[in-house]
């Protein structure tokens, strides 16, 4: 589990002066330790910090356990000499909880206390706001990264910030466990398509495999009949087959489906990019124009994987599938001026988890742009908000490309091909200029919801700037 570490801060001076002030403190901050422990990460707990001392044994605790952010619970006024060393010494994003008990103060049970120094205990136990901008301040004369969630115990809104960052480190820990198999090479002349494989590796920690066509050659030469029956048996649960596909056609897709397991396994593979031309008729043409329903079943198992050996677009399907919005390999089709939507599609492979009703598995008579025939997916994203996600490799940094819209009804093209129609806030016209000037290849990733603030969290842990069109 991804790991996330946690403590709160506060000023020792008060517990002598303020009797079960710390007490309830630290019962506010295990109430939170359990909350954020729902979202199914690992926290790990330094405890209260409430002075410089206990600062650096948290600090020295929070490194040796390796983890991917911090939270800082403000569970009082506390001084930012106990938070410094800490966030020094961890090197990761903090993002600090500014969390009060309740939303409100009950002023006049408040008031009618008639003790000063009860009614001081109380207002500390509710003072968490008062470090806030003392931590800012430190933080950015020091350059530290941070951000705030800010509320209360119960607030729903916080709690779906906290959420959303414990997904972002999740799915950044996913990034740099992932290994990225590469398959053949570059489709000749898309330069917007080829990258820095060292450059994707350094930003994203993401392994990258070489793989070989023989290889998946030899496991294919190696595939049973069971195996086959098997695999078409899952083509039939999965997508609904066309009559109009050749049996021969539906063996040779399967064949080679049962390959791409063996190679995703052999490699421990977690995405991957392709592309084969080679010699006409040739046996590795044979299998790289019977791919198109295998790949589309790893990517519906969230083992994505990019033709035309797009990597940076794999790994923005990648992205988008750790954070369980699918990601389905796309690009831009055709506009429809008077709908005022944009078509954005591939011939495969397809997200099939993320259809809009059943998955057709169709014959297509030619690839359009390369050789042979074979099965294709054909497919539209379900209805209702979507997010675009590019990996960008910019002239001086890698980025993120984001934008959300609507997924809505209406004719597709149903050439056997993934096809959707997408409305953007600021119209199809401006979408389609705001997006091409960042200067993305021109495949994308496609989820479900609009998950562009869980983006831009994940953004701020791997160190990534992130330009959201709309």
């Amino acid at each position: 589990m991804t790991k996330v570490g946690l403590f709160g801060i506060g000023l020792d001076t008060y517990w002598g002066q303020f009797e079960g002030l710390l007490e309830n403190l630290k019962n506010y901050q295990v109430q939170i330790k359990q909350k954020i422990e729902s979202f199914h990460v690992k926290v790990v707990d330094a405890g209260m910090v409430d002075n410089p001392e206990k600062a650096r044994t948290a600090a020295d605790f929070l490194k040796s356990k390796d983890v991917e952010i911090v939270f800082l619970y403000v569970s009082t006024y506390a001084l930012s000499s106990t938070v410094l060393p800490v966030a020094q010494k961890v090197k990761v994003p903090v993002v600090i909880l500014n969390l009060q008990p309740v939303p409100q103060l009950d002023y006049k049970a408040f008031n009618q206390l008639n003790d000063r120094g009860k009614m001081t205990g109380v207002w500390l136990e509710h003072c968490q706001a008062c470090s806030v901008p003392e931590i800012a301040s430190v933080f950015n004369r020091t350059g530290i990264q941070y951000d705030f969630v800010t509320g209360y115990l119960q607030d729903e809104e916080a709690w779906a910030e906290i959420e959303a960052w414990t997904e972002a480190a999740r799915v950044a820990t996913a990034m740099r466990n992932n290994r990225l198999g590469v398959l053949g090479h570059y489709y000749g002349g898309m330069l917007d398509v080829y990258t820095d494989l060292t450059k994707q590796s350094a930003t994203f920690g993401t392994h990258i495999e070489m793989l070989e066509m023989c290889e998946l050659k030899k496991y294919r030469n190696e595939v049973t009949e069971n195996e086959i029956q098997a695999k078409i048996q899952e083509f039939n649960s999965t997508f609904e087959v066309s009559s109009e596909c050749e049996t021969s056609e539906i063996e040779r897709a399967a064949s080679t489906s049962v390959a791409l397991d063996k190679l995703v396994k052999a490699h421990n593979l977690g995405s991957m990019a392709y592309y084969y031309e080679g010699e006409t008729g040739n046996e590795y043409e044979n299998i790289a124009t019977s791919v198109i329903a295998g790949n589309t079943l790893l990517t519906g198992k969230n083992i994505p994987v990019a033709g035309e050996c797009e990597v940076k677009n794999a790994q923005a399907m990648k992205i988008m599938a750790e954070f369980g919005a699918g990601g389905s390999f796309s690009e831009f089709y055709l506009m429809d001026f008077k709908d005022d939507v944009v078509y954005l599609g591939h011939d495969g492979p397809a997200h099939f988890a993320i259809a809009e009703g059943r998955v057709k598995l169709v014959p297509l008579p030619v690839y359009h742009g390369k050789p042979g025939k074979g099965l294709s997916i054909q497919m539209s994203v379900k209805h209702g908000p979507v997010t675009l996600l590019s990996v960008v490799e910019g002239k001086n940094e890698v980025f993120l490309l984001v934008a959300e819209g609507e997924s809505v009804p209406g004719s597709v093209l149903e050439i056997g091909n993934t096809n959707s129609r997408y409305k953007f806030s600021i119209g199809a016209k401006e979408f389609m200029n705001q997006w091409s000037k960042q200067g993305p290849a021109h495949h994308c990733a496609i989820g479900v919801g609009h998950i562009a603030g869980k983006i831009e969290k994940l953004g701020r842990l791997l160190n990534l700037n992130v330009i959201k069109i709309c």
